[in-house]
This record gives C-alpha cells, structure tokens and sequence, in this order.
C-alpha cells in the first residue's frame, strides 16, 4: 500500500471542500500553470521557486501559489536510519524554495513512518523535535524554511491505525491538527478572497 498516495488523495479532497468544492485535477507535468483557472491539483505539481524548481504532491495556485503540500513515507528501519536527515532537508527546502518567491503561500506536510521504526530514544525524539522545530510558520515574515503545517503520522501497516500516543496528544504535530492549522493560516492571508483577487 502507497500511503503517501492516501495522504495525498485525503489532502487535496479537504482542501477542495475547504476552498468550497473547488476541483480535483491531476496536474500536467509539463506545465506550470494549472488546467483550469480555479482547482485543486493532486500528483506532482511542478512549482519554480527560488532555491529550484520542486515537484509537490498537491497545489492550489490560482494567480501563484497559495497552498503546497507535500507528504514523506519512511517504512522500514533502513530507509529510517539512511533517509531521515534528507528527507529533514528536503521538508525545508521545500518550504524556503516557496516562501521566497511566495511568501504568503500555505506549505504542509505530512511525514508518515510506520510504528515499528519509531522506538522510543534519542532517533525518534530527534525526528520528533526537528519536525516541530519544522512547522508553526504563522506569520508572513516567519522563516521561509519553516513550513505553516506539519504532522507527524505514526502507524501500524498491519492494522491501518495511527499511535494516539507518538506524537504526544498535545503536540503541535498531531495529524487531528494539520487541517485546523492549514485553514488558520489560508483563512488569516487570503480572508476568503476569491481566486485572482490578490
């Protein structure tokens, strides 16, 4: 099972309903416009910020870029131990890349790693720390590699269910907080506007 597909598909259907039922499209990868006018993209969205141009998972950029996700999947103690750091990088550059050239834009992620790989200790607290360090951008000047919204997904491939307990329910990374998070920093720079109105 691709779970960063299900991610994918489950943000850009909270973001279409979110923007009031805006469509789904698949994005042209050899475009950089979306399209239509006024949508919501899921696959590889090419976006061309400042540091280099980077494929997204999901976009809304209706006169540029106001929404930007992007999901990581971690599934085996390897790819853990050897990709985490990288995958640290990418989270922000992905969000600078954008923030520079598009500062009011709205960047999330979703990092997902599976139950067993995340034992307690000094790794999965690293990972956890650095992630918060990663999120809460929620004022326009804030740091371009910090992203508005950032969660941490943990969870068993045998039985589907996320860990209620890593991260910590109180987190700012809790996954029940990613969509409240997006809305807040969408709602407080664009404040409804239509599409082309900025």
């Amino acid at each position: 099972m691709d779970f960063g597909t299900l991610i994918d598909a489950a943000v850009g259907g909270a973001l279409s309903v979110m923007l009031g039922n805006t469509p789904l499209v698949v994005p042209n990868a050899n475009q950089l416009q979306p399209s239509q006018p006024d949508c919501v993209e899921v696959g590889p969205v090419r976006i061309v910020g400042s540091v280099r141009p980077q494929n997204f998972d999901v976009g809304y950029r209706p006169d540029g870029v106001r929404i930007a996700f992007d999901s990581k999947t971690l599934t085996d103690h390897e790819s853990v131990g050897k990709n985490r750091q990288n995958m640290i990088n990418d989270l922000a550059t992905e969000a600078t890349t954008v923030h520079s050239r598009f500062p009011s834009a709205v960047v999330g992620s979703v990092v997902a790693i599976t139950v067993p790989c995340l034992t307690p200790g000094a790794r999965t607290n690293a990972i956890v720390g650095t992630l918060a360090r990663l999120g809460g951008r929620g004022l326009v000047d804030g740091p371009n590699h910090r992203a508005e919204a950032v969660s941490l997904v943990s969870w068993d491939t045998a039985t589907g269910h996320v860990d209620p307990n890593l991260p910590e329910p109180q987190s700012p990374l809790r996954i029940e907080r990613f969509s409240a998070d997006v809305y807040r920093c969408q709602h407080a720079r664009f404040q409804g506007l239509p599409p082309h109105a900025t």
